[in-house]
C-alpha cells in the first residue's frame, strides 16, 4: 500500500487531532533518521503507523486483541490504552501490508518503549513524545533538543518523566517503562 492509500485509511480511522499528530510523528521521525543514519522511509512509515490502533476505545481495544491473540499483561488489561501498541503494528501488518519487523517493533513499543531498543525503535519512541504538534509539556524544549545531540539521553529523559507523571497520577505503570529506564540508566 502506498502512502497516499495509508493517509485516506488514517483519515477514515483517527480523529482529525490524531491524524495531524500522526504526521506530525512522520516527519519528526525522517528528520530523526537523517541525523542518526537510520533509513528514512523506514522511520516515517512507522511513524505514520504508530497510532494506527488509538481510535478504539480501551474495551475495544482489549477485545481485539484478545481476538487476534495478542499477548496481553496485567496491566494492559488494567489499562487498555497500552495495547493500542501492540494491535497497531498487528493492524499496519495486516491491513497496511509492512513486512518490515523492525518497522512493527518500533510500533509495538512506541509508548513504552523496552530495554536495549533498536535505533528504529528509539527514534519513534522520541517522535512520538517531541513531534511540533504536541501540546507543550515539562521540559519538552530541552527534550527536543537532546533528540537531535544524544539519542539515548532523550530516550531516557522521556521514561523518567513518563514514570514520574504516571507515578503523580498513582495509576499503574507498564513494567516494560520501568525496565527499559532501568537498563539505559544503567547503561549510562
Amino acid at each position: 500500500m502506498d502512502r497516499a492509500e495509508m493517509l485516506v485509511k488514517l483519515k477514515n480511522k483517527l480523529s482529525p487531532k490524531r491524524y495531524v499528530h500522526s504526521i506530525g510523528v512522520e516527519y519528526t521521525a525522517g528528520a530523526l533518521a537523517m541525523a542518526y543514519g537510520e533509513d528514512v522511509n523506514r522511520a516515517r512509515l512507522a511513524g505514520l503507523l504508530h497510532d494506527c490502533a488509538k481510535g478504539y476505545s480501551n474495551d475495544e481495544k482489549l477485545k481485539k486483541a484478545l481476538k487476534f491473540k495478542l499477548p496481553v499483561s496485567d496491566t494492559e488489561r488494567e489499562n487498555p490504552d497500552l495495547l493500542h501498541g501492540k494491535l497497531g503494528a498487528y493492524y499496519a501488518k495486516e491491513k497496511y501490508g509492512v513486512t518490515d519487523a523492525g518497522v512493527l517493533s518500533a510500533i509495538t513499543y512506541h509508548t513504552t518503549g523496552h530495554p536495549d531498543m533498536s535505533l528504529l525503535d528509539k527514534i519513534i519512541f522520541v517522535a512520538d513524545y517531541i513531534e511540533p504538534n504536541r501540546k507543550m509539556i515539562f521540559e519538552l524544549p530541552e527534550i527536543r533538543y537532546e533528540a537531535f545531540h544524544d539519542l539515548d539521553k532523550a530516550v531516557v529523559h522521556i521514561l523518567k518523566n513518563t514514570l514520574d507523571y504516571l507515578d503523580g497520577k498513582h495509576v499503574v505503570i507498564d513494567e516494560m517503562t520501568e525496565k527499559a529506564y532501568q537498563f539505559y540508566v544503567n547503561k549510562k
